[in-house]
């Protein structure tokens, strides 16, 4: 299927050929006609699927013809910084010749210029939910005018504790709308309120044409806690990592593997709550642009990272929520295309370990006689190891 069999108006259709969209992806041709006639939507997909767009292009056309009429006509809610500013630049590249206006509210940084951009008349607003309860509490923004909401990323709005700001603000919008709500996992909490404030949703789960833990090489390496950082800079030196994302479980974490690796002779800059929303963007910047080969970030931050062409991604600490490892490595799976993940896994990370592998169905293929390949990875040498141990009573663990 193609994009023009979705009734999409020339307007948009131009702007998605510009963009060398030609075929939808799955999720995008499932929900963009229930959008368009007018349906709310629970929709589950994993990253990487065309999400953004799958709502964007239908908001876009239901809106095309009232760039005239004043007010928010359609609200994105999103957990974080990079998220916003990522869906903001989708709907200029999208809507760029249908003449609505589109701006992005978020924290940290001055809400001078966001109060500019809805003084001047915004269409289509994208709001991290912290910063639109401060500007609605400051009686700057009214949402009385909305007639389409969409939650993007629940799971993890959630996750970041926004659950009393989300429920404040859907309550603030008009009950007579169209709501939008994705979310990668469906746990209870997050299942509860999508019924709440869905009416009659069509459901759209949608899986990548092949899974994505199929679409990536992924590779296994265990290593001594305090071998990681040598081990990460054997991986880095001389091989063919051309763009690299390295999770760190703490923002600490990123920060000193950044600081490593630059000690070391590798460029690299971190990613994470943290730092100030310009040190964040000019660090994604320089990322995307090639002029910085290594990014470090947390769970949180990676989430509005999207790069077309990101080689690799390494997981130098196994994530404590197990589905984050699919988020993980599909930053460098995006819509279809291959790509590599790396992992180091401790002795005290087998139990993550095992709850990955059982998520993805199948173990990862471990890489042996690595120059920093522990002794609790030999299944030979372990069993010599624990004979000694029963004879001298050792207490270590391997």
């Amino acid at each position: 299927m193609e994009f023009t069999k979705l009734n999409i108006i020339p307007e948009i259709l131009q702007a998605l050929k510009e963009e060398e969209y030609t075929h939808p992806t799955d999720i995008q041709s499932q929900a963009i006609p229930y959008i368009l006639n007018g349906h709310d939507i629970l929709g589950s997909a994993q990253t990487g699927t065309g999400k953004t767009a799958a709502f964007a292009v239908p908001i876009l056309q239901l809106l095309s013809g009232s760039e005239n009429e004043k007010g928010v006509k359609a609200l994105i809610l999103t957990p974080t910084r990079e998220l916003a500013i990522q869906i903001f630049e989708s709907f200029n590249k999208y809507g760029k010749y249908t003449g609505i206006k589109t701006a992005a509210i978020y924290g940290g940084v001055s809400q001078k210029p966001q109060e500019a951009a809805l003084r001047r008349g915004v269409d289509v607003l994208v709001a991290t939910p912290g910063r639109l309860m401060d500007l609605m509490n400051q009686k700057i923004i009214n949402l009385k005018k909305v007639r389409i909401l969409t939650l993007d990323e629940a799971d993890r709005m959630l996750d970041m504790g926004f659950i009393h700001d989300v429920r404040r603000i859907v309550s603030s919008v008009p009950a007579q709308r169209q709501t939008l709500f994705f979310s990668a996992t469906m746990p209870p909490v997050v299942a509860e309120i999508a019924g709440s404030i869905l009416k009659d949703p069509v459901k759209v789960d949608v899986m990548p044409d092949a899974p994505t833990v199929d679409l990536i090489g992924q590779s296994l390496y265990y290593v001594e806690k305090e071998d990681k950082r040598q081990l990460l800079l054997h991986l880095l030196k001389g091989s063919d990592m051309e763009s690299v994302l390295i999770f760190s479980r703490t923002k600490h974490g990123a920060d000193r593997i950044a600081k490593d690796l630059n000690r070391a002779g590798i460029n690299a800059l971190a990613i994470h709550g943290d730092k100030t929303q310009k040190a964040r963007q000019m660090a994604l910047e320089s990322f995307k642009k090639g002029k910085v080969r290594i990014l470090v970030a947390t769970d949180i931050a990676a989430r509005g990272i999207d790069i077309d062409d990101l080689s690799h991604v390494i997981n130098y600490d196994l994530p404590e929520d197990t589905e984050s490892y699919i988020h993980r490595i599909g930053r460098t799976g995006r819509a279809g295309k291959a790509g590599k993940a790396v992992s180091f896994c401790t002795y005290d990370d087998k139990g993550l370990l095992f709850q990955i592998e059982r998520l993805c169905g199948k173990p990862i293929p471990v890489v042996a006689d690595h120059p920093f390949e522990p002794l609790f990875a030999k299944p030979v040498q372990r069993v010599e190891v624990r004979r000694r141990i029963r004879h001298f009573g050792n207490k270590r663990r391997f």
